[in-house]
């Protein structure tokens, strides 16, 4: 009888052990983790980063040092500023020859009027042939060498143009070093990519940084997703955009439940972790999902949940 009550007694205790499962899946809830980077090489002047710190995208959390960069820039924007001193005004050069063209189409139109009034004298008996032939013939004389002037005011022009365009060629290279030379110097200033909050914080002012290596880590935990598995015979069951009740451990008072939305179903089966308790553990593949759940601020990123959905 004895034997018997000490039977009962250890099967009562083995059953009160037993872990009944009263959800659907679990897992850890998780977040999209940005690791924030150095852009340029040089010393961390200023930073303004610490754990904890809630950022907002956009926000200048630091600088590095760029002092060479902006000489750089400096220089070349010297460069062109020189290349403009070069350049040459084809209206100021030209103008002497201009000068000199209306002076002598003033003289034709001169020479016009006289040959004009010698014809009538010649008609008149007034003048002689010989009179109105010199006169033809300065105007000819003069008509050519306005036509040398105009072709000469072209001729100036064309060359003054031309290395006009041969300085300024130089100045759309130097141009595009400038812009490349403003970019470096911007990626020197630390801008925060996303709001959220700061998980990590790796670096610390006065440091020497280099490219792509790392300064602080950010998530925005507004929201987080609970990832966890399920087996196949549980696909049926859910469909992503669906509602369900999301508990974390609330101590002694129990569980404290959320709403949450299924967002993601894996298409494909993976073999089931380890640290993974479903309904049905003995299934050797499982099928990851993930639930959104807003954060109220209690819900930390690693922390375990459960989530329900039947009823």
């Amino acid at each position: 009888m004895k034997k018997y009550v000490l039977f009962i007694s250890a099967a009562l205790f083995l059953n009160a052990c037993t872990p009944q499962n009263d959800f659907d899946a679990s897992g850890n809830f998780e977040a999209d983790e940005v690791i924030v980077s150095a852009q340029q090489n040089g010393e961390l002047l200023t930073y303004h980063v610490r754990e904890g710190d809630q950022l907002a995208a956009g926000d200048n959390v630091g600088q590095i040092d760029v002092s060479i960069l902006e000489l750089q820039k400096q220089q070349t924007e010297a460069s062109i500023a020189a290349l403009h001193e070069k350049v040459k005004e084809p209206n100021y050069q030209t103008g002497l020859v201009r000068r000199e063209l209306d002076v002598q189409e003033a003289k034709l139109a001169q020479l016009l009027r006289e040959k004009t009034r010698t014809e009538n004298l010649v008609q008149a008996d007034a003048a002689t042939q010989k009179q109105l032939d010199d006169i033809t013939a300065s105007v000819e004389q003069l008509q050519k060498q306005i036509a040398v002037t105009q072709q000469q005011i072209k001729l100036n022009t064309y060359n003054i143009n031309t290395q006009n365009r041969s300085i300024l060629s130089e100045k759309a290279p130097m141009e595009k070093i400038t812009a490349q030379l403003q970019q470096q110097i911007n990626k020197g200033q630390i801008i925060n990519p996303i709001a959220g909050t700061v998980l990590t914080n790796y670096a610390l002012q006065g440091e020497m940084q280099t490219i792509g290596k790392p300064l602080y880590k950010i998530a925005n935990t507004d929201t987080l997703d609970l990832r966890a598995y399920i087996t196949g015979t549980q696909l049926p069951q859910i469909k992503i955009g669906q509602q369900v009740k999301v508990r974390i451990d609330n101590g002694k008072d129990g569980f404290k439940a959320y709403p949450g939305t299924i967002i993601w179903i894996s298409g494909k089966s993976e073999f089931s972790p380890k640290s993974i308790q479903t309904k049905d553990e003995r299934a050797n593949l499982v099928y990851a999902i993930k639930v959104r759940v807003k954060n109220d601020g209690y819900l930390k990123i690693g922390m375990y949940g459960e989530v329900v959905w039947s009823k």
